[in-house]
Parts: structure tokens; sequence; C-alpha cells
């Protein structure tokens, strides 16, 4: 399967693409685009941040891809092909399986998670029980992230599920929005009673078809990669460390367990923007960005709140209103990386930042660039 991923053709294509198409940041009508990287370099060598890579995809452009940093103190570069873990970013690509396995009758999406993992008893309702959807769609009705102190306490997950028997809802599913981690275990159990698992599911109905060079799932496919960056947190405001890969979030992986690189996410992105209809198709993208459940606490984003008039969560990614323009996003956040993706139908953009380090920079450096891109994109209108 690995040997798909790196096969010679499409490396070689790939590499005459970056030949034919001169990079955006040579581009005059790319200039403020150039300059928004040039300030959050500016602000992480002012953080110290370890590292980051940057994707920006637009409908009909080569990619704009922009790295900073090393992979560890003293070590190799960033660049396009480093591999940073994804976090719960993880979910896009576990809901876009799921409305794949739903449109091809393997799964679906109106399954209660009682019949996905019998053995566990989590769902208090028998008049409205949770579903796929509402797994997916963070409208449980639990009590938000519960059980994550289990995960980070590393209990395996038979025993994380039989601690979630123990919940008490906040509302009916459906009604409320409710973010989860522990729950999306479920998932991962599922494939594994069916003697498959959520890495070989993924890899086989999105990352292969995709032809995602480096993206994988596990600790072992971050650790194995050529290139990978080493996770990094605080101990002072400007002083970062190494840490060691936990395996905690990856007993998770439909919640937290994809890893990826910037030529991976660009590939995503294009997904996303409709450009690889044979593997993720329009009613698919339609489908998980429709919005279900408000999501009221992100209108008080710091750095984002000027600009957020509604916020929603659909199926694996929040939908924002954000200047007027539909932003569909995710973050995510692990011990030592932070990745956000979030990308606009109507304005054929989209945009990745990957990061080896906790940094709260992520925060301002996403809600800054769709005010940029916003702002120039209604500047050609005039």
């Amino acid at each position: 399967m690995l040997a798909f991923f790196k096969n010679s053709i499409y490396i070689f294509a790939l590499s005459l693409s970056l030949l034919a198409f001169p990079s955006a940041f040579a581009s005059e009508d790319q200039a403020w685009l150039k300059q928004y990287s040039s300030d959050i370099k500016a602000l992480a060598k002012q953080d110290n941040v370890p590292g980051f890579a940057i994707v920006v995809v637009s409908n009909d452009e080569p990619a704009y891809i922009d790295t900073y940093g090393t992979v560890e103190k003293k070590g190799a570069k960033i660049d396009k092909d480093t591999v940073f873990r994804l976090a719960s970013v993880s979910k896009t690509f576990t809901a876009a399986l799921i409305s794949k396995q739903n449109a091809e009758q393997t799964l679906d999406w109106q399954i209660p998670l009682a019949k996905l993992a019998p053995e566990y008893k989590i769902d208090n309702y028998t008049d409205k029980p949770i579903l796929l959807r509402h797994l997916v769609g963070q409208s449980t009705g639990f009590t938000p992230n519960a059980y994550d102190n289990l995960i980070e306490a590393n209990y395996k997950l038979p025993r994380v599920l039989k601690h979630l028997e123990k919940l008490d809802s906040l509302c009916k599913p459906g009604y409320c929005y409710t973010y989860q981690n522990t729950l999306f275990g479920v998932l991962e159990h599922y494939y594994q009673a069916i003697d498959s698992s959520f890495e070989e599911a993924l890899l086989m109905n999105i990352i292969a078809p995709l032809q995602m060079p480096h993206a994988s799932v596990g600790k072992q496919g971050l650790t194995n990669s050529k290139s990978w960056a080493k996770p990094h947190v605080a101990i002072d405001k400007r002083k970062w460390v190494k840490v060691r890969v936990k395996d905690n979030y990856y007993r998770f992986g439909p919640a937290a367990g994809v890893n990826a690189s910037a030529s991976d996410m660009e590939i995503w992105l294009r997904a996303m923007l409709h450009q690889y209809p044979d593997v993720i198709n329009d009613n698919m993208i339609k489908e998980l960005t429709h919005p279900r459940v408000k999501t009221v606490q992100e209108l008080r984003r710091r750095n984002w709140r000027e600009h957020l008039q509604t916020a929603h969560y659909g199926l694996g990614w929040r939908i924002y209103n954000f200047d007027g323009v539909k932003i569909n996003y995710h973050g995510g956040w692990v011990q030592g990386y932070r990745a956000d993706v979030s990308f606009s139908p109507e304005l054929g953009v989209g945009y990745v930042m990957l990061m080896n380090a906790e940094s709260n920079l992520i925060n301002q450096t996403t809600a800054e660039f769709w005010k940029r891109q916003i702002a120039q994109h209604k500047l050609a209108l005039k």
C-alpha cells in the first residue's frame, strides 16, 4: 500500500507541475500573500516557534507553499514534504470516509452507535438513539470533551469505552453542540470488529485514491516518514523543548490519528474545492459542510470574533460566516502540534497551517489570512 503512495509516475507528474508553474511568490498579483507570509514568519521568530508550513490553494493556480524553521533544534529544515500530526483535523478525513461509505451503502449515517459497538451501553436515549451522524456532527448530547483525561492518561480503547457507559446527557442527540474525542473510539472499535481498521479504511477509500504522497495514520506512520516534524512544548514564553510522540490520541484514530505534509494538504484542499470528484464529489462536500448545530461559543474566539457573524458545526467541519463569506474550518491540537485547515467554495480558496509546536500563534494567523484574502477579493471586484 505504501508503495502505491510513492509510485514514480505520481512523483514525476508532481515534479513536472512544479516546473511548469512558477511559484506564486514571484507573481506580482500575489504580493499580499507574500507579505502575509513574511508577517507570520516575523511573529514566529518573535516567539521562537520551532517551525511551520502553510499551504494556499486557489482553484486554477499552482499552490502557494511556504515553510519556516526546522523539524527540531539543529535539525533539517521543514519543507513541503515534512510530515506533521493533524490532530483533530483528522475529523475532516473521518467525515469524508463515512460520507463515501454512506454513498456506497457500506456504512450508514443513520446507524445507531449501539449497533457499531453493541458490547458497550453508551446510548441513554431509547426513543432517540445516538446515530453515527450525531457522532461525526458533534451533537451526541454528552458532556463536551468527556473523558479526554482518560485518553491523555493513555487508557486503552476498551477501558475508555467502558467509562462512556457512565455518561449523562445534556440534551437529546442532534439538539446541541457537544464536542467529543473519546466517542470516536466507537468507530475505531467498529472497524476492528469487522476485521479491518480505521487506518485501512482511510487509506483504501481516501488517501490512496487521492494519491497523497506522505499521508498516513498512526504513530508508526509518522515516525517512519522520511522527514517528520518533532513535537515541541513551551517551558516559558519563548523557549520550546522537544518531547516524545505519545500513543494516547493515536488510539482514537478517527478523532486525531492522521498525519500529513504540506504536499498532502494541498491535495486535501483541492479535493474540498471539487477538484477530485471521482473521490470526493460535490454532494459529499455539501453534505459535510451543511450547518447542523449552532456553536455560539465560537463567536467569542479571540482574533476571530470581530469577523464571525454565525458559527455552526456540520459533519467534521465547522461552518463560519466570516465577514459575509462562508468558511469551512477545523483546527487540531495535540501535545507538540497545532494544525488548521479551512476553505471557501465561494472564493475557490483553501488554507492550511501546520506547526510542530503548541503555539497560539495559529489562532491569529488563520483568521488574519481570511481577513486579508476576503479584502483582496472585494478589492478585485471593484
